[in-house]
This record gives C-alpha cells, structure tokens and sequence, in this order.
C-alpha cells in the first residue's frame, strides 16, 4: 500500500517547467517538478505516486518509500497520468544502491530499470507486480495460483549488490546518426546514449568491440552471441541509400544485413545462422529469430515445464508460439516413437529452422500460420499436453477457449508479460483450467521483465 503522504509537502511543485522544451504547450507540464512520496511498483519500471491534486505519477529511477523530486517527461494538465524520473532523492530507501552502470539514470540509457536497486529487492518487486496482475486481473491470490511469491534468479546470477550478471547474449545497438559511435536508446525516445560498454552484456557480446567502431551510414546493429557454441553474429541495419562497410570486430562474426525494400535478414557473409544448445540439443537459429536471450534461459523454462507437464511415453502434445522448436524437441524426446507433437508457429525462417532442428523425431510436425488460424483447420480434437509460449500479448480468449476445448491433461503457459498471463489465466478459468502450479524466474535482471510458467490443469483434477 502506498506510504500516506505528507500534507504540507508531498506532491508540491518545486519548480516551474524547469527543462520543458521550447514550443511546447501551454498545458504540458514536462519539466515540472514535484516533491512527493513513493508508492508501490508498478508493472513496467517504475513506481507509482500522487501529486498534491492527486494526478497519477509514474516515476522512474526510484523505489517504493522513497522521498524524491519527480520531473515530469511525459504529460499535460488533465491527463489521467504523468510520466516522471526522479531527479533527487531526499530520503532513500534501504534497498537503495547506488548504480553501477555510469550510462543509468534519469535522461540516459533506458535499457535498466532497476540499476539503482539491490539485486534481492529487484526480485521481490517483480514478485510484486506478480502478484498485483495476478489478484486484479484473474482474481487468484498467490496460493491460489500454486506459487510461494519467490521470483528466482538464474544459475550463477545471484550476485552481491554493485554487481551486474553478463547476461545479454543478443544486443540491439542503435547508432546515433552524426557521430556514427553506437550506443542504446533512452528510456521511451529515439535519441541515442553512446556507450563504450553495456554491463549487461554477456562476455561474447561484449569481446565483439562494436562500441569502439564507427558505424556511420547504419541505423542498427545487433550483436548475437550463441549458448553453447562459438557462433558470433551481427546484423546490421543501413539507414536508406547508405551502403554497408567493411566490418571487422575483435573476434570472427558472421554478417547479415536488412535489406531496404523488403525488410528481410539477408547473408553477406558466414553462416546464416547462429547455433544454439539447451536440453541436450542443438538447435539452428537463422535470420536472427527469436531464441531467449539469457545464457541460462532456455534450459531453465525447459525443465520448469517439463517438470510441470511430467509427459509419458505416447502422449501426443501441441507446441504453439514453437519458434525454432525448443519445447517440441524436448516433448518429442520425453514421450517416444509412440508419442506426437504438432508445433505452429508463424515465422517463417523459424519454421525452417524448427524443421532442421527436428528433422530426427518422425513425429513431429511443424506448421506455419498463426494459432488461432492454423489450429482449427487441424482438425485435432483432443490432445494429452499443450506448451505455449505466446508473444507478449498473450494468446487472448479465443486461442484459450479453444485449447480448453481439447481435454489436455496439463498445460504449460510460458509468459514473458504478467499481465498478458494474468488476463489468460482468467480465460482458462472460465474453459474449466486451473492453476496447479506457478514459477518465476528473474531472467532479465537489472530490468523490470520477468520470466513466469505456470502449470495448468482441468478444474475437477484439482477437487
């Protein structure tokens, strides 16, 4: 529950559109600043307080409990919210460190949302957030959703404060445009913090040197660097008409492009993909697909949902959302010669890749289309067990009422947004699922993304 404000103090303006650019409205009230007590976390990085007029602030850079000066970034008089950073601290909060990264802060990179805060605090607040989507928008306490309100960090990522784990294997540079120098973008903005070195970066990321070079004429540059295998991988966007330069790094990379016209990932040289490893399996990723982007990630979500579904020999299991084929390969190997999987996915390049990756399961079939599309024309009926992993929005009512309708004895939800599976969570309920279980893992540290799994099953199972 938020802190009760001082009367005399909290939510006052401090001063008088201190910053605001020239030509903005009358009513804006960027560069405005308020001295106001902070409140609860809320979902997206930042934390919730209230000006003197009660007009809702979203502060970034602070931490529940905390006395600070907000400045305005975003809003106008009349709005429903104002977003703001926290420009002073004037009374800290004991889960304050001070940030390790010289490029976070308010006004600078917004790649971090929590540099400023000890590693455990990080944690409890996404637990937090968690919980807060969990009760407002499906209506379950935490046991009422099997979990014990823990958020657990990686292998080898619970670390002391001040210090950062070296996650990031896949990094998206943008390049400012007079300079050429790379660096990440500011929080909610296209301008670009030049950076010589991201701390979040894994060692294969970082050991490329793309900071130090000069990258005029390019918009964008992502560098990948695979788990498991050696593979290095750049991708770099032109801005229109430039043309693509040489480029030499401090270890060998392959290099792909986008092309101007179609927007597709084209080879200029190397491998075209990158090799990954999880679950005992290698697994082609081309094009720069998706694959998690924590080193420990994939084998982590594997065995959560694994150790969730407990697949038999012979079951036959859906895929969706299967990208490269991760959770498909690993149901293939669990349920045998006698058992199938179906994975949909809509990407084409990772269908490709899923393919490959699966070629040695004779059960396993890959279609390319959308869920809600392709799903239906299957004609499948009933099925044993279901893995979804859906984009951040979450798979919606419609996909859920029809897997509801399939009779899977459990189903693993794989959720990157706790409020999309909050939402999808409540749909299920109403198919007759429950909740049996529901883990989450600190995937991303330093930023406000959370990784959860939750394990469903149907309702009179659970009696």
């Amino acid at each position: 529950m938020q802190a009760e404000p001082k009367k005399s103090q909290a939510g006052s303006r401090t001063g008088s559109q201190a910053g605001a650019p020239e030509g903005s409205p009358v009513d804006s009230l960027v560069g405005e600043e308020y001295e106001v007590e902070i409140g609860p976390v809320a979902h997206g990085g930042h934390c919730i307080a209230r000006t003197d007029s009660g007009q809702v602030l979203f502060v970034r850079h602070t931490l529940p409990g905390e006395r600070v000066v907000a400045r305005v970034t975003e809003g106008e008089q009349g709005a429903r919210f104002l977003r703001a950073d926290a420009v002073e601290i004037l009374e800290a909060s004991k889960d304050r460190v001070e940030a390790p990264c010289p490029f976070s802060g308010p006004g600078r990179c917004g790649g971090c949302d929590w540099q400023h805060a000890k590693p455990g605090a990080q944690r409890r607040m996404k637990g937090e957030v968690i919980a807060e989507q969990l009760q407002r928008l499906a209506g379950l306490t935490p046991e009422e959703a099997g979990w014990d309100g823990t958020v657990m960090p990686a292998e080898g990522d619970k670390l002391p404060a001040g210090q950062v784990p070296q996650w990031r294997t896949r990094v998206q540079y943008a390049v400012d445009a007079d300079t050429g120098r790379a660096g990440l973008r500011r929080h909610r903005s296209h301008e670009v913090e030049p950076i010589d070195h991201c701390m979040i970066a894994a060692e294969g990321v970082s050991e490329l040197g793309v900071e130090k070079r000069d990258w005029s004429g390019m918009a964008s540059i992502e560098a990948i660097a695979a788990t498991g295998s050696q593979d290095r991988q750049v991708i770099l966007t032109p801005r229109p008409g430039a043309r693509l330069p040489i480029v030499e790094l401090d270890r060998p990379v392959s290099v792909m492009r986008v092309g101007e016209k179609d927007g597709g990932v084209h080879r200029v040289h190397g491998r075209p993909f990158v090799r990954e490893r999880a679950d005992g399996r290698t697994h082609r990723v081309g094009s720069g697909g998706f694959w998690q982007v924590h080193p420990k990630a994939a084998d982590t979500l594997v065995t959560a949902v694994m150790q969730g579904l407990l697949p038999r020999k012979g079951d036959t299991a859906l895929d969706l959302y299967c990208g490269v084929g991760l959770f498909a390969g690993a149901l293939a190997d669990r349920i045998g010669e006698k058992g199938a999987v179906l994975g949909i996915e809509s990407g084409k390049r990772a269908v490709e890749d899923a393919r490959h990756n699966l070629a040695d399961f004779d059960r396993v079939r890959i279609e390319q289309g959308k869920v809600e599309s392709v799903l239906p024309r299957t004609g499948i009926t009933e099925v044993d067990l279901i893995v979804l992993d859906p984009p951040r929005a979450g798979a919606g009512r419609a996909t859920v009422d029809h897997l509801t309708s399939l009779g899977a004895r459990r189903i693993a939800y794989v959720a990157c947004d706790p409020a999309a599976l909050a939402r999808d969570l409540g749909y299920f309920r109403d198919g007759g699922y429950r909740v049996r279980t529901l883990r989450a893992f600190d995937l991303f540290p330093m930023t406000h993304h959370v990784e959860c799994v939750a394990i469903l099953e149907p309702t009179e199972k659970g009696l």
